[in-house]
C-alpha cells in the first residue's frame, strides 16, 4: 500500500538546512512513510500523538537528532508532512500543542 507523501515548506526548508549526511539520512526516513506510516508496524521510530486538538498527528524519530510531524489521509493515501524539526524543539512543542 503505497501513499503520496506531501511536504509543508517549511519542514522542507529545515531539511535543506541540514548537512548532507543528516539530509539524506532524514529524507531516507521521510520516503519509507510513503510504504508504511502506521507506528506499530515493525518500527518502534513511530509514534501516534495524542494531543488535545489535533487528530490523527503522528511523529518519527530520526536518529536522536530529529523528528518529523505528520498526518495520515487514510482515505486519500497521503502522508502530509508537517513539520521536521530536532529533538529538542520536539519536546518544547509538545508542551505547546
Amino acid at each position: 500500500m503505497t501513499y503520496q507523501l506531501l511536504i509543508e515548506e517549511k519542514a522542507l526548508e529545515f531539511l535543506r538546512s541540514l548537512p548532507e549526511k543528516s539530509r539524506r539520512l532524514v529524507a531516507d526516513r521521510c520516503l519509507s512513510l510513503a510504504d508504511d506510516p502506521f507506528p506499530g508496524s515493525g518500527s518502534g521510530d513511530r509514534e501516534a500523538l495524542h494531543l488535545p486538538g489535533f487528530k490523527k498527528l503522528y511523529s518519527l524519530h530520526v536518529g536522536r537528532s530529529c523528528t518529523v510531524f505528520y498526518r495520515i489521509s487514510d482515505d486519500e493515501k497521503v502522508v502530509s508532512i508537517l513539520a521536521i524539526t530536532t529533538i529538542e524543539k520536539a519536546h518544547k512543542m509538545y508542551g505547546r500543542l
